[in-house]
């Protein structure tokens, strides 16, 4: 994104970027209020799957979405016509503008931005084609799940549902990192005025593909995931979607609206190092550009919210990574996927909004399934409990394979900035 040019030459004054609305759906709550209590309870999405078959596997938890009811969201396309992660990032982003008390209307009338970050997009779908072509050949394919996989749909979905006319509609395919991705993307729009508004964030549906893929790598855990543990044994998938409404300081002043939290800056970049494996120095500098981006100086962070992904070699990379930057005296840092499983592309916009809402309830979540942190990850991490802390500037980490790396930082609003 980049800002116009006034007459002068010169760019137009830079607008704050404000949180005022979100869309949840998760394993451990529906809507902001619920996802909210999930987080202060330390409740866990895990369970054994069942959105696909897992014969042949010897453990198989995570974290499903339940009882999801897409019509009750999705107003003006066929459900039918949708891919499951595309209801999620449809039905998230309806929420959403509910929650922030948008008028569709309204909105139809400005110009805005929709961003959505996704890591398999519909492998979901493209598991059931494969099937059909494997067990009956590709003539045997449905015609209605094949117009349902190009990803690009979790973001023109949105427009379509909405009726929004005046947007540009991207899916952003970072991996586990894209949801900070378009968090980002919708920041510079907002900031520089090339848009009035932006709906971004992340969804996810469960598939066999990634299960097996990372089941075959040897990073599925048994039965819960135990980030920064000493006996962590690796992920649980998940599923789900996370949107945020951005828009600027004035706009959200003039209409009334809560403000959950400001949007100061953010870091991104890619390492390219290894396919799968983090890489610590990269991940330092992107948080030194995310704090550089947003003015913030590293002792001013109260809390860290990390990828966290409950394997061995993230969670020391990570902490280690904190170190880095931080010193002795880093931040509270916590995994929410010890909650959520890991969500993939909705992963970090989840961990965003749950950063918006720990800042607004002045609470850290805690990191569960927790017996004793592993000496080589140096970090606090709230072990099984929520604690009450008034939280000012927040931190929230997203890393991708790829060497994708992503974070956002998010403070306490406040009528005159800091």
């Amino acid at each position: 994104m980049r800002a116009t040019a006034t007459s002068k030459g010169s760019a137009p004054p830079a607008h704050r970027v404000v949180l005022t609305g979100f869309g949840v759906f998760s394993s451990i709550g529906v809507g902001a209020v619920e996802f909210a209590e999930g987080l202060r309870a330390g409740r866990s999405g895990a369970k054994p799957i069942t959105r696909f078959e897992t014969e042949g596997f010897a453990h198989a938890n995570g974290c499903e979405l339940v009882g999801f009811e897409p019509r009750q969201w999705i107003r003006n396309l066929d459900v039918d016509e949708l891919g499951p992660a595309t209801r999620f990032s449809v039905a998230a982003a309806r929420m959403a503008i509910d929650h922030a008390g948008l008028d569709e209307e309204e909105l139809r009338e400005r110009r805005g931005l929709i961003s959505i970050g996704t890591t398999d997009g519909e492998s979901h779908d493209l598991d059931r084609l494969v099937e059909t072509e494997i067990t009956h050949g590709p003539e045997k394919m449905d015609p209605v799940v094949v117009r349902r996989v190009a990803p690009s749909r979790l973001a023109t979905a949105v427009a379509h549902e909405l009726r929004l006319h005046d947007v540009e509609a991207v899916t952003i395919a970072t991996a586990c990192a894209a949801g900070n991705y378009a968090i980002g993307y919708g920041f510079d729009a907002v900031r520089t005025g090339e848009v009035e508004f932006a709906l971004c964030g992340g969804a996810d549906a469960m598939c066999r593909k990634t299960f097996a893929g990372f089941y075959r790598l040897g990073t599925i855990a048994p039965d819960c995931c135990r980030p920064f543990d000493k006996d962590r044994k690796g992920i649980l998938t998940g599923e789900g979607a996370g949107v945020l409404v951005l828009e600027s300081l004035e706009s959200a002043l003039r209409r009334g609206a809560t403000i959950y939290a400001e949007v100061l800056g953010y870091g991104l970049n890619c390492d390219a190092e290894h396919p799968v494996a983090p890489d610590q120095s990269s991940i330092a500098r992107c948080m030194e550009l995310a704090l550089n981006n947003a003015g913030v100086k590293p002792a001013e962070v109260d809390l860290i919210s990390a990828h966290g992904t409950g394997t061995k070699a993230n969670d020391v990379t990570e902490t280690r990574a904190v170190r880095d930057v931080y010193g002795a005296a880093a931040p509270r840092t916590v995994s929410l996927k010890s909650m959520l499983g890991h969500t993939m592309g909705a992963a970090s916009a989840l961990a965003a909004i749950a950063c918006a809402l720990a800042i607004v309830g002045e609470f850290i979540p805690p990191t569960i399934n927790h017996r004793e942190t592993d000496p080589e990850c140096e970090i606090d991490c709230v072990p099984n409990h929520a604690v009450d802390a008034p939280l000012r500037i927040v931190q929230n980490n997203g890393m991708a394979f790829g060497g994708n790396n992503a974070v956002v930082i998010l403070s306490k609003y406040e009528e005159q900035a800091s």
